[in-house]
């Protein structure tokens, strides 16, 4: 049986001229550790939930993505951070929602599938659960990272929201869109499948605002019969289409193949609707798929019966 796995470090206006070498050395380094981090498991027997968990793990932990560690701030000067994640093979799912002190946020989604009879807890409620699960909490300096705050910095006294890395150009137009989500998607040696995604939000975000990421169906889905799907995003937009699901339905109902189902969903819905982004997918057959309608994303895969692949721009 064929196994694979596909991660993302977000989407956007990724260019070459943007980045030193210095930098895209670390992004790619930082994908290669990310992209072992599943595979291996999968190698091992382990199960697709496992790997895809393990991956986005290891980019939560890296101050390179929006996501645990690295997370963006909000207005408040704080962090709020959504994960998801699903199984293919019985649809179960975990989501968590406004999260603070987790390091883990896709740790915690994966203890509410698997523990609390429950598929979405959010804010104090998932805190509280984390605790009594045992998971790793930190206080806020545990996610100060500079580059994210002078990110801050410039847009905090304004109603401005920004989408991860954007620049500030000279005319005060915001002319670099980066959408900071982390994600993977995997089949395993059993033929399932799994989904997982996870994201510290937009910058400047007020009033606890939600995107698509813990969001089933519109930034996270797993479905045996079709696909596992993790997308990256401006969030709104993904969540009007239902994103993730709509590649499933396009499978199920249209008999689409998994590139088709994407590509007319990143390509054509939400182009139509200025959505800007993009999302990885996997079937049960271990078939990969990457698109995006943005200038990059950071992304990465491999299949048991062929190479490495790491990329960022398109």
């Amino acid at each position: 049986m064929n196994y694979a796995i596909a991660i993302h470090g977000g989407a956007g206006t990724i260019v070459p001229e943007d980045m030193t070498p210095e930098l895209e050395k670390a992004y790619k380094t930082a994908l290669d550790e990310a992209l072992n981090s599943g595979y291996r498991l999968l190698a091992e027997g382990a199960s697709a939930q496992k790997a895809v968990a393990a991956a986005t793990i290891s980019m939560e932990n890296s101050p390179l993505f929006n996501a645990g560690k690295g997370s963006v701030f909000t207005h408040t000067g704080g962090h709020e951070m959504d994960a998801a994640i699903m199984c293919g093979h019985d649809l179960s799912a975990g989501c968590v929602a406004g999260v603070s002190n987790v390091v883990n946020p896709v740790l915690l989604a994966e203890a509410v599938m698997e523990k609390s009879n429950h598929v979405f807890l959010s804010g104090l409620g998932a805190e509280a659960f984390a605790l009594k699960e045992g998971l790793r909490l930190a206080p806020p300096d545990y996610f100060y990272v500079p580059f994210r705050y002078n990110q801050w910095k410039a847009v905090r006294d304004t109603n401005t929201y920004a989408l991860d890395h954007n620049v500030q150009a000279a005319d005060g137009l915001l002319k670099d869109k980066k959408f900071g989500t982390v994600g993977a998607v995997a089949c395993d040696q059993l033929g399932n499948i799994a989904a997982a995604t996870s994201t510290g939000g937009m910058t400047n975000k007020q009033y606890n605002r939600i995107g698509d990421t813990p969001v089933i169906g519109s930034g996270c889905y797993a479905n045996n019969q079709t696909c596992a799907i993790s997308s990256t995003g401006h969030g709104e937009l993904f969540i009007r289409v239902i994103a993730a699901y709509d590649v499933s339905c396009l499978m199920e109902y249209k008999g689409c193949t998994l590139q088709e189902a994407m590509e007319e969903v990143v390509m054509r819905k939400l182009v139509n609707i200025g959505g800007e982004g993009g999302m990885i997918g996997m079937d049960a057959s271990g078939n990969i798929a990457m698109i995006f309608n943005s200038a990059g994303m950071y992304r990465a895969s491999q299949k048991n019966d062929g190479e490495k692949y790491i990329a960022i721009y398109r």
